[in-house]
């Protein structure tokens, strides 16, 4: 049997995906056939040809674990699956028992598993297999990860807590992310004055980063729906800024910050060809990130061949400037497998900021 351990959330963008990637990268140092599974995947996509959880395939890429995705992902949500569990057609019973065999199978082959739950402590439930019912039919302590700060992690963790006691699952660990650096130990002093009572256990996770929060220009693309011309290199940089374009070229140009994605009306043909003659400059290669153009209105053919002939990285979206400006700033960013800057961070950050053997110790 494996030393496992489930990793669950008190809610969305709480850096669980980032946490388990880095579980994984910090357990293949200590122990020779370590693996992940999602048991329940509520984030549909298609990988190697097979309908699994997004973030099952996600770690399978990044870990070379594809020969083990049938099992990594066994219950994966379809549109209708909510629907025909309500209507009698799919068992809650038969859902948690492909969960149980597929675990049951990776317990035996590896020596440390990592478990992932979906969301909040409560997703899963209209198909009986919330993140609580599965920490404990899977015999997994559960590690918590929250955001940071000191009230709103106390609050959200006794709000998922509940839930994990009423199942009967065990709450070994509470790890909270984003945490700013120079408050790092004082916050984490007391989460750990609050949480010792409780018999729980606080592990810092990671400290807030700029860079894990942006977006990649790949991602945008794939938010938006455009198309975009970049290289390998370029499709995978970090967008820190997000400007509009609205003000004049000079102005615009002047107010420029490091690594900026650029939102520019498609009419605006003098400002495209001044960023496509500027980014020869070394200078403004590194405040540009890319140019999103957007409108209805047709890129003019002579702008359309400069840009074209330049090396600037470019994607081009119908909507309006306001919609897709509006769009990329509501959107928070996940690591994807294509984002190789970003787990490369992950991985180095979680050299010096997690405490593996802190952690691997609340399994004992």
């Amino acid at each position: 049997m494996a030393r496992k351990i489930f990793i669950a959330a008190t809610g969305q963008n709480c850096g669980k995906t980032t946490t388990s990637l880095s579980l994984m990268h910090l357990a293949r140092k200590k122990y020779n056939r370590v693996g992940f599974i999602k048991p329940l995947g509520p984030k549909l996509i298609k990988y190697m040809g097979r309908d699994v959880d997004m973030d099952a395939a996600l770690v399978a890429e990044v870990y070379g674990l594809g020969d083990d995705i049938d099992l990594m992902s066994p219950v994966v949500l379809h549109p209708d699956t909510t629907r025909k569990v309500l209507a009698g057609d799919i068992t809650r019973e038969s859902l948690m028992e492909k969960a149980k065999q597929a675990f049951a199978i990776m317990d035996e082959k590896y020596d440390f598993l990592i478990i992932e739950g979906a969301g909040h402590s409560g997703v899963g439930a209209v198909v009986g297999l919330n993140n609580a019912v599965l920490a404990k039919i899977l015999d997994a302590p559960v590690l918590m990860v929250a955001g940071g700060g000191i009230g709103n992690v106390i609050d959200a963790v006794h709000l998922n807590l509940a839930l994990f006691r009423q199942e009967g699952a065990r709450v070994a660990g509470i790890l909270p992310n984003k945490l700013i650096a120079d408050k790092r130990e004082r916050t984490l002093n007391y989460l750990r004055m609050s949480f010792e009572r409780e018999g729980i256990a606080v592990v810092g996770g990671f400290n807030f980063s700029r860079i894990l929060a942006h977006p990649t220009l790949t991602h945008i693309s794939g938010l938006l729906g455009a198309k975009l011309r970049a290289t390998d290199a370029q499709a995978t940089q970090i967008c820190h800024h997000i400007q509009l374009g609205a003000a004049s070229c000079q102005r615009v140009i002047e107010i420029l910050e490091d690594s900026t994605l650029l939102v520019v009306t498609s009419s605006r043909d003098e400002l495209l060809v001044t960023l496509a003659s500027l980014y020869h400059i070394q200078q403004y290669q590194t405040k540009l990130a890319g140019v999103l153009i957007a409108g209805t209105t047709e890129v003019s053919h002579t702008t359309q061949q400069i840009l074209d002939d330049s090396d600037l990285p470019y994607m081009r979206s119908t909507d309006v400037t306001a919609s897709v400006f509006s769009t990329i700033m509501d959107d928070v960013s996940k690591i994807t497998a294509d984002d190789q800057q970003k787990i490369n961070l992950v991985q180095s950050l979680a050299d010096k900021e997690i405490d593996f053997d802190a952690i691997d110790a609340l399994l004992d």
